[in-house]
């Protein structure tokens, strides 16, 4: 075993870590606040620190530690918060989703969520086309409002799946299609929103409330026309600092279009009026090869006169490691070139915008084009695009790579000369990158892998920053170009605006928040860009892993900060598919979604609220982690919670007395081998009402669940191997083998028929998965060994090797290289098939004819994050079924949703996906399930049986 050890795990932070800055320290305890909050009506306040732990950080670099969450129901519940920390002296950070990458979602105070409740399209006008909507609505939300009426929200940033209007108006977020619908200040049209006063401010169809405070801003910017006449607006992304420019006399004193992009530092938003955009008839995507990043930047002037709605750059770093990560053809076919811009042309006249793609692409210059009017062969190549930011989150030099320098923007004429000019910059400081982003409006994302968990780290990342402003003022533009300046880029404001203009954002704060309570430390009186870096404070850890951690050099430090906040774990598959994360969209809490665990696992290694393995935040942030893995496919960074969950329950029972489940469901392959001994007895027991409750108490088991009836007879018992055929390894699992022994029936019968001769091992072999999943790692790992060495001897002879239990396939195929790490472990893992992916790959094998077959299949969560479900929906294709395709999990995920404590959201989890779709089944149907706990969770929850999909082959072979 080559699990690594680390020497020292200590409460020092790294050396040469800048001291955490604390914006402001108040006499009130987190207890003390939340109980104020409560007797003022404020009714959701969390202060234990798992949640603490998860709203430290956002999508930065940053840690600050909130004193307390309050979650607000309404606005008087905002009111009652402001009032509160206003007479305490408290902080306020208002927060969407927690997707800001400059670090101006977090706060030393109180963090006000307005996500978990405040969340609703209150309105949709169609004839005027607008829409009323709170802080907390998630951007896909109100599109998905919208679409009926044939309009929709018109920025679309990558995160819009789960990014909040509320967190784009303090951002003035653009998106990808910026050029044609314009930046969030272009689109509100009022906002209603609190002043650190608890003030009620309306701004639109006139100003109402707060008359004092506007009437001084008003005289401020009458001394001071000249500052903003001069030194705002000067290109569509100079998104940083306020935008004054917005307050003139000449434009109106448009005090919505100002507080857009201020980054609750001036007022707390909790309700917009936005204005809706009809969906042009037809929309082409063009996309065209450049031999460099440079070269595509310089064309961008003559690709704009054919007035795209959208034109992104993106480069080849980018998709190698896509490619890396998820096989070949996880990347469309691209033009030739090294790096290609994505151009989308868009029209109600086909033919008009026919013509002018042919126009766009006589005129630019590329090496090679490809020209894609399906649009939904066109979301692939956009969903690399809309990934960027956690795709990037290792960077060439196979490092973790970093935002700090995410979206800074020039005059879009000038980002050819740019890009080259910041490709040397990286390069002179040592650094390697990663660049994408919105060329058409001079706008680049990147992440660098700044140097920040070594001595000196953060003084490297402080000096690229200082010359990386230079770079950028340079050539006339923005340090942000949309994400705001927050603690990444404020304190660089100094070297973009003038002593004037710098003066006029502090005194356009003071006369907002003369107390300086809202989301201090961004934009005036700025935190060191340096301070409060979660990476440069991580402790090292000391135990030996059990796990190998290959892709993350062994370091598990490495391994948990691959979240970098993106959020995509927020997101809904009911409506955009994927698995991930099934918990969060049960409990709609931070703390039970990837992130808020990542988080919490990374407080565990920076900070000080959860200092080791056995920490009650540790705990009560995985223990609803269903192990279902789908973070690990679904989630860009590849972050692996249930692997960090295992890692943890390992080094924290290791040596010591284990939860009961651990010893009953987490031996249940052994249980169930002494069953099989005495079958009817042991199902006669355990079906008696009072053993029955016992047994589940005692194994720590739900009572509400039922107990799974073992077989009469094993698979194994009465297996007889076949002479004739091509060999191939059947692996016969446990629960396969003691519960649906006729799975592995049919299995044979199939593979005979495909020409194979099956065989099984000559014992009871096992993969070790109840172990995992309970994280009795090294019991795992001498199960899994002695499989894997008897495994390997048939892989040596160039056999194959096929699984039916989806999970148990999925330890093979993965967490054996893990978790055994050698030689064997690896040739077993690619010589590890699924029936699906076996047949595919059997030259002259017909599947048969399933016409009029209708299915409905729920591919378990390991099938589809280790294997991928991809060639299973390519046979049933190919056979002709009609397939309705699940997302999600089903919510039993193995021992998960049998423990007790945990069956509301084993069954919350099965109502997002699953038993809907049987509620709406009709007769015939037939739920296709490869996973023992989907078909038990359907069996016990929707009274439905399942089938394998060798049983449904089978069938239909006859």
């Amino acid at each position: 075993m080559s699990a690594t050890s680390f020497s020292s795990f200590t409460a020092e932070p790294r050396q040469g870590a800048p001291a955490a800055v604390h914006p402001r320290e108040t006499a009130l305890t987190s207890a003390d606040l939340a109980a104020h909050l409560r007797r003022a009506g404020v009714t959701d306040v969390l202060t234990d620190t798992a949640h603490r732990s998860a709203y430290a950080s956002d999508a930065s670099l940053y840690r600050v530690v909130p004193q307390a969450i309050a979650r607000p129901r309404n606005d008087d519940e905002v009111a009652a918060a402001l009032a509160v920390c206003r007479e305490a002296g408290v902080p306020i950070t208002a927060r969407g989703a927690g997707t800001s990458v400059a670090g101006n979602a977090i706060g030393p105070g109180l963090v006000l969520d307005f996500s978990r409740h405040m969340n609703r399209v209150l309105e949709v006008d169609a004839a005027s086309r607008t829409a009323r909507v709170q802080a907390g609505t998630v951007q896909a939300t109100l599109q998905a409002a919208a679409k009926p009426f044939g309009l929709r929200f018109g920025p679309d940033p990558s995160t819009h799946t789960r990014c909040t209007i509320g967190g784009m108006i303090g951002n003035n977020s653009c998106g990808a299609r910026t050029l044609g619908y314009g930046r969030t200040s272009d689109n509100v049209l009022a906002l209603s929103a609190f002043t650190a006063d608890s003030e009620k401010l309306k701004t639109y169809p006139e100003i109402s409330g707060a008359d004092k405070m506007v009437e001084e801003l008003r005289e401020l910017i009458g001394a001071n026309l000249a500052t903003g006449r001069t030194e705002f607006a000067t290109f569509g992304r100079q998104v940083s600092g306020y935008a004054v420019e917005h307050l003139l006399p000449e434009n109106g004193f448009n005090l919505t279009e100002f507080l857009v992009g201020s980054e609750g530092t001036l007022a707390v938003v909790t309700e917009a009026t936005v204005k809706l955009v009809a969906d042009p008839a037809h929309r082409t995507l063009v996309v065209l090869g450049y031999p460099d990043f440079g070269t595509a930047g310089d064309v961008i002037p003559a690709i704009l006169e054919f007035q795209p709605t959208a034109c992104e750059g993106l480069d080849h770093r980018i998709c190698d490691v896509v490619r890396s990560r998820r096989g070949p053809d996880a990347v469309p076919p691209l033009p030739a070139g090294t790096a290609w811009l994505m151009i989308e042309i868009a029209g109600d006249d086909l033919g008009e915008v026919r013509d002018r793609v042919a126009r766009l692409v006589a005129a630019a210059d590329a090496v090679d084009h490809v020209i894609v009017e399906d649009t939904a062969k066109a979301v692939p190549l956009w969903k690399i695009r809309e990934d960027g930011a956690g795709l990037a989150g290792r960077a060439p030099s196979g490092l973790p790579a970093h935002a700090g320098w995410e979206d800074a923007a020039v005059p879009p004429a000038r980002i050819g000369a740019y890009l080259r000019d910041f490709d040397v910059l990286v390069e002179r400081h040592d650094l390697t990158a990663m660049p994408y982003g919105h060329l058409g409006d001079g706008c680049v994302h990147v992440r660098l892998d700044f140097p920040l968990d070594r001595p000196g780290g953060p003084g490297k990342f402080r000096a690229f920053l200082e010359d990386a402003a230079d770079l950028v003022v340079s050539y006339g533009g923005s340090l942000s170009g949309e994400h705001g300046d927050g603690r990444a880029r404020s304190e660089l404001l100094t070297r973009m605006y003038s002593p004037d203009a710098i003066n006029l954002f502090r005194q356009i704060k003071h006369t907002f928040d003369p107390r300086n309570l809202l989301n201090p430390g961004n934009i005036v009186d700025p935190d060191p860009v340096d301070a409060n870096i979660r990476v440069s404070q991580a402790r090292r850890v000391t135990t030996k892993l059990a796990l190998a951690y290959h892709h993350d050099g062994g370091d598990f430090n490495q391994a948990v900060h691959r979240c970098t906040g993106v959020g995509k774990c927020r997101v809904d598959t009911r409506v955009l598919g994927g698995v991930m994360c099934p918990s969060f969209l049960a409990t709609k809490d931070e703390k039970d979604s990837t992130r808020g665990r990542a988080r919490v696992l990374q407080e565990m290694l920076d900070g000080d609220l959860a200092p080791d393995w056995r920490s009650e935040a540790v705990h009560d942030a995985l223990d609803l982690c269903l192990s279902c893995k789908g973070c690990a496919s679904d989630c860009p960074t590849g972050i692996d919670m249930a692997a960090y969950k295992s890692e943890v329950l390992h080094q924290s029972f290791k040596g010591r007395m284990r939860p009961r489940s651990h010893y009953s469901l987490g031996w249940l392959p052994r249980w169930s081998r002494l069953a099989s001994k005495m079958p009817k007895l042991a199902n006669l027991a355990t079906a008696l009402p009072g053993i029955r409750g016992l047994a589940l108490y005692l194994a720590g088991v739900d009572s509400r669940r039922s107990i799974p009836t073992f077989a009469e007879k094993t698979f194994r018992s009465g297996f007889r191997a076949v002479e004739t055929g091509k060999p191939v390894i059947l692996f016969v699992d446990s629960f396969t083998d003691h519960f649906s022994p006729e799975v592995a029936q049919a299995a044979v019968d199939v593979l005979v028929g495909a020409g194979y001769a099956p065989r099984i091992t000559s014992r009871k072999a096992c993969c070790g998965l109840t172990w995992i999943s309970t994280g009795q790692l090294d019991a795992a790992r001498r199960i899994l060994g002695r499989t894997v060495d008897e495994l390997h001897e048939a892989v040596k002879q160039g056999i194959p090797i096929v699984g039916l239990e989806p999970s148990c396939t999925g330890v093979l195929r993965q967490d054996a290289v893990e978790l055994v790490d050698n030689d064997a472990a690896r040739e077993v893992a690619k010589a590890t098939r699924t029936v699906a992916e076996l047949l595919a790959a059997t030259p002259g094998y017909e599947p048969p004819s399933l016409q009029g077959v209708r299915v409905i299949a729920q591919p378990h969560c390991h099938h589809h994050a280790v294997m991928g479900w991809e060639a299973d929906a390519a046979l049933l294709k190919k056979a002709g079924a009609e397939v309705k395709r699940l997302g999600g999990c089903c919510g039993l995920a193995g021992n998960f949703g049998v423990e007790r404590g945990h069956y509301e959201v084993s069954v919350q989890v099965a109502e997002q996906q699953l038993l809907p779709a049987l509620d709406a089944a009709e007769d015939g149907d037939i739920l296709l399930a490869d996973g023992f706990s989907c078909r038990t969770q359907a069996t016990d929850l929707a009274g439905r049986s399942g089938k394998h999909l060798v049983q449904l082959l089978r069938e239909h072979s006859r």
